[in-house]
């Protein structure tokens, strides 16, 4: 069974994006993965085909309205139970492990979210699992599904060449990857540490393994005080 991803925007014309291209690309033509948008624009029942309303209580800015965008997420999920997902900079941080978890399902249906954010009462009431991919704000959720489906599609089983591949980056052992080379030998003045040259896997592993370590310590303290889902091997 492939993967099916599912997107609810006013913007369909965005996807599939840079997933149309290289691997994830090559993978959609191999039918290991699909991609189908709903436009939510369609479910308006208005002559203007209105989609959002100013906020109640004042404010700046407009809201999608619940009526219009639930009835897009009830086309959109029928009969179905792939996870609903509503991409927000308030929602939960995506991780390599809910990618993971994600990756293992049948597929996903995302809400893009758009002007000030989505009425409430359709995030309770169609169950929607908000997600942010960082603290920042971006102008709509279109880019953020965009980076959401490219961490899952690239490690669905058989669409990077080594699936061993996935399981030696960043985020996957708890910790940030550790510096990689290659050939020349000598670039600029600079080599290649001898160890890695040097054929002995235990000492290599080990030193990757210091690196790796070394360099969260640095850059991402705060992962140190997760405990690690895999071990590098």
């Amino acid at each position: 069974m492939s993967f099916r991803a599912t997107i609810l925007t006013l913007y369909p014309e965005m996807f599939p994006g840079h997933l149309g291209s290289s691997l994830a690309g090559k993978a959609m033509e191999r039918g290991q993965w699909s991609l189908d948008t709903v436009q939510i624009r369609d479910f308006t029942t208005d002559k203007h085909r209105t989609v959002d309303d100013t906020p109640a209580g004042g404010g700046a800015g407009m809201v999608l309205k619940p009526d219009v965008l639930a009835r897009a997420i009830d086309h959109a999920s029928e009969n179905d139970h792939r996870p609903r997902l509503l991409m927000s900079p308030r929602g939960k941080p995506l991780t390599q492990k809910r990618v993971r978890e994600l990756a293992d399902g049948d597929g996903v249906i995302i809400v893009c979210g758009r002007f000030e954010g989505v009425d409430q009462r359709v995030i309770d009431g169609r169950d929607l699992e908000e997600v942010s991919i960082g603290d920042y704000i971006l102008s709509g959720g279109e880019p953020a599904a965009l980076i959401l489906l490219d961490a899952i599609v690239r490690i669905l089983p058989g669409v990077m060449g080594n699936d061993l591949s996935g399981l030696h980056e960043s985020f996957e052992s708890g910790l940030l990857e550790h510096p990689h080379y290659t050939r020349p030998q000598i670039w600029e003045g600079r080599e290649i540490p001898a160890i890695l040259t040097s054929g002995n896997h235990a000492a290599i592993a080990k030193w990757q393994r210091e690196q790796a370590e070394q360099l969260t310590r640095e850059r991402r303290p705060d992962l140190l005080d997760e405990p690690p889902t895999k071990q590098l091997r």
